[in-house]
């Protein structure tokens, strides 16, 4: 069987000869081509010029015999086109300079379309699809709008969300306010990317965990719901619906994923 073909049979849950193995991978710590890089680059100058995201997708898939690539992005800029300011501050992390505190600012928020506002990353898919030449497939992804909300409430990472969950228990109108909107935000970045070539898909709810399976049914699965529907409505291609600490999730997920034919990682 073709490295081509097995890992999107995989994810159409058909028999393979050897089933593919996601790991995490981080970058900075291995390849000495990529430090190279970043000694000259910050990481968003790498993810929003096409040809660095391009050269960085493709080192490992160079250096090692893989099933698959997956686009060299970061889950956050999609924020920066809703009106919020990123920075990676070294030691720190991702910070968000104008993070979320008030319902005005929920409302300020805007839904441009990916290919204005993450346009660099689009391109940057064209270019590696024409690098890998058919040889094995391409994958795109997204944070799901949970974990975009923490992040946007939070102003960076968080241990225990208190600011998210204060928004989210104690004003639900605005939560539900703000996560329609990063839906709509995701789906149309994941949608556009399954346009601009990729094979498969990734929406990334690192952070869902910490939430309870009845939080998570009433304040979240509607919208990561609606994001996956957005995203599926363009080209039919695999997406992999991906969280942490979600065990007691996963009947939810699994449901949604039998709608739409989805595989689920957990």
């Amino acid at each position: 069987m073709s490295q081509a073909n097995r890992f999107l049979r995989a994810c159409r849950q058909e028999p393979v000869d050897a089933t593919p193995v996601w790991l995490m991978r981080q970058a900075g710590r291995y390849m000495s081509e990529y430090r190279a890089l970043r000694q000259k680059h910050s990481i968003l100058e790498l993810i929003k010029t096409p040809d660095l995201a391009t050269e960085v997708t493709m080192q490992p898939i160079n250096a090692f015999n893989l099933d698959a690539a997956i686009i060299f992005a970061d889950i956050l800029p999609i924020l920066e086109g809703m009106g919020l300011g990123l920075e990676f501050i070294k030691g720190e992390g991702p910070v968000i300079h104008n993070p979320l505190r008030t319902a005005s600012d929920i409302e300020a928020l805007t839904t441009p379309p990916p290919e204005e506002t993450n346009g660099y990353t689009l391109q940057a898919i064209k270019q590696v699809k024409t690098e890998l030449d058919g040889k094995i497939p391409l994958i795109g992804f997204s944070g799901a709008p949970f974990t975009l909300a923490s992040y946007a409430i939070e102003g960076g990472s968080s241990r225990n969300y208190i600011l998210a969950k204060s928004l989210m228990y104690g004003q639900p109108k605005i939560w539900h306010s703000l996560m329609e909107k990063l839906a709509t935000m995701v789906g149309n970045y994941l949608k556009a990317q399954a346009d601009a070539g990729t094979d498969a898909l990734q929406l990334f709810d690192s952070w869902v965990g910490a939430l309870s399976p009845a939080d998570y049914q009433e304040f979240v699965f509607p919208h990561s719901q609606r994001a996956i529907e957005i995203a599926k409505s363009g080209r039919d291609v695999p997406l992999i619906h991906f969280g942490t600490g979600t065990s007691g999730m996963l009947p939810l997920m699994k449901k949604r994923a039998a709608t739409l034919s989805a595989l689920i990682g957990a």
